[in-house]
């Protein structure tokens, strides 16, 4: 069962109401521990004095803060708790806006809003809240502490319960200004073929289309090293070439997405439209060396040959 990162009250005009924070992602990536490769003992991290050259203890340890003149500014632990935010156990919803009107540059991490306790008021209170910005489709905006950091959050719907995500806030998005553009606008010819790829490449959002292909390969590696298997690195990828005839790519392009490649070599059927786990399953059978870490293109390549 899901535990929660906070617990504390949504404040609401003059309604509180009792709620519990949950992570609504998970880390799924495969974490290493650093080994020193002579004898396999675990590393350690330290920390050490520049100047005395001897490790020293955390109680010993203070902070400062580096100039653009080179001098530092040294900040005490008395000095920084001065300015710490307020710690209290409450999101205060400071205002509701529409949520098209948010940039999604401006989201940074989700989590779930659940209510808790089993009193039937504050239950109903939450879903009040939740039915109301269901209706008015509108997002709240608010400010909570977690672990002694203050967070800019939106507040809105999602699957039926109150979904919280930290915000950036304005002063660290960074300006457009100095960053290229791409130059003129395309002619009208180039811009309607592309028009059109996006248009055969377009199909409905379904996250569960889209894995991490790393991963799997991290996890292939993985268990062929347990079982004792040999790793072979797959072949050097060519580098894309610059397009030379931006319309022909175009054109090349559309014709792919609209299913008219060339077949492959020994088949009837069209490598690029198969997954990377059907394509891997067909190099197992093909014992194509290296093909536990090659991508779908590669794999793609290596059944061609």
């Amino acid at each position: 069962m899901a535990r929660p990162l906070w617990s504390g009250s949504l404040s609401f005009g003059l309604v509180n109401v009792p709620v519990a924070i949950f992570s609504a992602v998970r880390d799924l990536d495969l974490h290493f521990n650093q080994l020193h490769e002579k004898d396999g003992a675990r590393i350690d991290t330290r920390r050490y004095c520049s100047e005395e050259d001897k490790e020293i203890p955390l109680a010993e340890i203070g902070h400062a803060y580096d100039l653009d003149s080179g001098h530092l500014v040294v900040v005490t632990d008395e000095e920084l708790e001065t300015i710490a935010p307020r710690k209290t156990r409450t999101i205060d919803i400071e205002a509701f806006v529409d949520l098209a009107d948010i940039d999604p540059i401006y989201f940074d991490h989700p989590y779930f809003l659940a209510p808790t306790g089993d009193s039937e008021g504050p239950r109903r209170a939450y879903q009040l809240l939740l039915e109301v910005m269901r209706r008015e489709e509108r997002v709240a905006l608010g400010r909570f502490v977690m672990r002694a950091k203050e967070y800019l959050v939106a507040i809105q719907v999602r699957d039926d319960r109150l979904a919280l995500t930290t915000m950036r806030f304005g002063d660290e998005v960074r300006e457009t200004k100095g960053i290229d553009t791409g130059g003129r606008k395309p002619p009208k010819q180039q811009l309607e073929q592309a028009v059109a790829l996006i248009e055969a490449l377009s199909t409905d959002w379904d996250p569960s289309a889209y894995k991490d292909e790393y991963r799997g390969r991290l996890e292939q590696v993985i268990e062929r090293k347990r079982k004792g298997k040999r790793i072979t690195a797959p072949k050097a990828q060519k580098e894309p070439s610059p397009v030379p005839d931006l319309m022909a790519a175009l054109e090349e392009s559309l014709a792919a997405a609209s299913g008219k490649k060339r077949p492959a070599k020994g088949g009837g059927d069209e490598l690029g439209e198969l997954s990377r786990e059907e394509l891997y399953e067909r190099a197992q059978k093909a014992d194509v060396p290296g093909r536990s870490s090659m991508s779908k293109d590669e794999l793609v390549e290596a059944l061609s040959d």
